[in-house]
């Protein structure tokens, strides 16, 4: 145990959160465009056996911005992803989910995809990648619409194997070449693989799992420095990451999921790494007030029920 009056709010949040909070050097802000993905009023219920109901979730992300969607994990964030990426068998409300204007919620993701979204599923092998598919299979799974990597119904070689050479050169993946098979890849470099074959299409909106997770910090950084170039290019991007040092590292803005709901934005100049962890720890309601202890049936504490 600890003593609370001998520590701090951002002590106090590393022992809730179980990470060291530390936060990097930023570069200088970039200027914001329309806003290119816009949810509204998103509830759903989750079909998982211990999944997160998602409780009028609220979010915009402008072009050239970068939000991210802190939280411990198992707050909603999967199914948030779900929802946004249309993988869900629920509909979501008509005008829930806006991807540059136009009302995408009855879309599945292919149709998604179409208006220019992209998205990187936390789950790489099976969900990102066929593991039994080349790399330059698994490029063009995604992006023969938006890299014209198909012709009358069939694959063009030639630009399907450049764009996965380009994607392996460009991310450092190290693997015997495009006809590899993406199982036969580390985890690290299949992660590196998914996460490039998705930037490189240049989308208009990126939604991104966990972006850096299980690569070396080499990968991680240029990884982090892509989506700063993309979002220095006009994509509106949404980061959902357990990594807070990461969310402090690239993000503009953040939210905090919790329970299936989510705060209200913050730019990131604004927020402190200890509001955050104390958010992600449930010690303050998602309106940034702190949470009295008196209150703590509302909370789920149940204390001293009769």
């Amino acid at each position: 145990g600890c003593d609370p009056r001998e520590e701090t709010a951002k002590s106090m949040a590393e022992m809730m959160i179980g990470q060291k909070l530390t936060a990097p050097d930023r570069g200088k802000q970039r200027e914001f465009g329309d806003v290119r993905l816009d949810v509204t009023d998103l509830s759903l219920i989750s079909d998982e056996q211990f999944g997160t109901h998602l409780k009028n979730i609220n979010l915009k992300v402008r072009g050239g911005e970068i939000m991210g969607v802190a939280g411990v994990a198992g707050n909603g964030q999967n199914e948030l992803f779900q929802a946004l990426a249309g993988e869900t068998e629920h509909e979501a409300a008509p005008d829930s989910i806006k991807i540059d204007g136009k009302s995408v919620a009855h879309f599945g993701p292919r149709r998604r995809r179409r208006l220019g979204a992209a998205f990187v599923p936390e789950e790489r092998n099976g969900h990102g990648a066929v593991p039994d598919m080349s790399l330059s299979e698994n490029g063009f799974l995604t992006a023969f619409r938006r890299m014209a990597l198909a012709a009358r119904g069939l694959i063009r070689e030639v630009p399907t194997r450049s764009f996965a050479d380009n994607i392996i050169k460009t991310f450092d993946v190290r693997t015997t070449g495009a006809g590899a098979e993406a199982g036969s890849l580390s985890g690290g470099n299949l992660q590196k693989f998914i996460v490039g074959r998705e930037i490189l299409q240049d989308p208009g909106v990126l939604v991104i799992s966990q972006p850096t997770w299980g690569v070396d910090a080499g990968a991680a950084s240029a990884i982090h420095q892509a989506l700063l170039d993309l979002a220095a290019k006009g994509t509106a991007v949404l980061v959902i990451s357990q990594d807070l040092d990461e969310i402090f590292a690239i993000c503009d803005s953040v939210v905090v999921m919790a329970e299936g709901k989510m705060s209200k934005p913050r730019p990131m100049a604004d927020v402190s790494i200890e509001e955050i962890g104390l958010l992600m720890g449930g010690l303050h309601d998602l309106e940034g007030n702190a949470t009295p202890a008196n209150d703590m049936e509302e909370t789920g504490g149940r204390v001293g029920q009769a």
